[in-house]
């Protein structure tokens, strides 16, 4: 990934992480991809043995596993876009979804597909505005 493409995602807020490596995430685009693996969150720089975790809005690396075969075994960026476990807002609100979702994108930072299955938490849309113009709902 370029630097010119971290410059442009702005900082992340800290939202509860509900992913740790190597968890299984629904892909809610149309690129081909159903399931999709977490590899590495992308900035991640940790302590030794400490297992990255991740949350609505960040910037991760995944592999699909499932899918169309031109899809599978390939390593994409992806956006998470949902997530299980709950997190607070600063308005005090709390946030849950049924499951764990991400969006892929291009090596630009452009989404991958031109659509997106399900709600979208506002922590994404607001970190990646170009989610929020495809989405058909925003929570």
């Amino acid at each position: 990934m370029s630097k010119r493409l971290k410059r442009r995602i702005t900082p992340r807020r800290k939202v509860s992480g509900g992913l740790t490596t190597s968890s299984l995430i629904n892909c809610a685009d149309n690129t081909g991809a159903r399931i999709l693996r977490f590899v590495q969150l992308v900035g991640y720089k940790g302590r030794r043995r400490r297992i990255p975790s991740a949350g609505v809005g960040d910037l991760i690396i995944a592999s699909c596993r499932e899918g169309t075969p031109e899809m599978r075994r390939q390593l994409f960026n992806a956006v998470i876009i949902r997530q299980r476990k709950p997190y607070v807002r600063k308005n005090g609100d709390w946030v849950r979804f049924e499951d764990n979702a991400a969006v892929i994108l291009t090596p630009e930072g452009n989404l991958r597909g031109s659509d997106i299955k399900g709600p979208v938490a506002r922590e994404a849309t607001e970190r990646f505005p170009r989610i929020g113009t495809i989405a058909r709902m925003v929570v």
